[in-house]
């Protein structure tokens, strides 16, 4: 086991900003927000998939990490340690589930959708992913957008488009998802309608 790798230099003031990054980025769908403090977190979680677990995490929200990084024990631990969450081996048990091979995300259904009386009580699904950009894989439209939004993220999984629009069918229920890369954040909650792009 290595040793224990710090979280934020500035605690306060980096959660802050990486928590405002997270909330644009849900209020306005698949716009990019930038994720900036200095951090690193053990591989293969990323920089920004580690500040956002930071920034989100605590004693109430247990987390599920997929196959690549419960590989590694040393994630586990720095998760635990520096957010004090509980770790939880079924996924429908999670808060945030945090993934690192984004083209292998389990079905939706995997994870907590919530309920008719507790639509809250979902999953929010942390993607690791190369690029929030390239040819438009889809078009957003619905709460926080203006029209329509392409969209295009890298790697992802290949029938992504129609695992989102069955996600929004079961609004108000449903996951949450952030598309995270070492530096950025995206999102597309499950109030977003998504179409495929051109």
């Amino acid at each position: 086991m290595s040793a224990l790798a710090p979280a934020f230099a500035d605690p306060v003031d980096n959660a802050q900003s990486v928590f405002r990054a997270v909330m644009d980025a849900m209020a306005r769908p698949g716009s990019t927000q930038t994720l900036a403090p200095t951090l690193a977190p053990p591989a293969p979680l990323s920089r920004g998939a580690g500040a956002i677990a930071l920034a989100l995490l605590d004693y109430e929200s247990p987390f599920w990490l997929d196959e690549t990084l419960n590989r590694e024990p040393d994630v586990a631990q720095w998760l635990r340690f520096h957010t004090g969450a509980p770790i939880t081996r079924d996924a429908k048990d999670a808060a945030f589930a945090f993934l690192a091979d984004a083209p292998r995300v389990p079905d939706f259904e995997t994870f907590a959708l919530g309920t008719a009386e507790y639509p809250d009580r979902s999953t929010t699904l942390v993607l690791q992913v190369a690029q929030l950009s390239g040819p438009a894989a889809m078009n957003l439209s619905g709460p926080g957008i203006a029209g329509e939004r392409a969209f295009a993220v890298s790697p992802s999984p290949a029938d992504l488009v129609a695992r989102l629009q069955r996600n929004h069918a079961l609004f108000p229920r449903g996951l949450d998802l952030l598309f995270v890369t070492a530096d950025a954040v995206a999102a597309i909650p499950r109030s977003t309608r998504v179409t495929s792009g051109g």
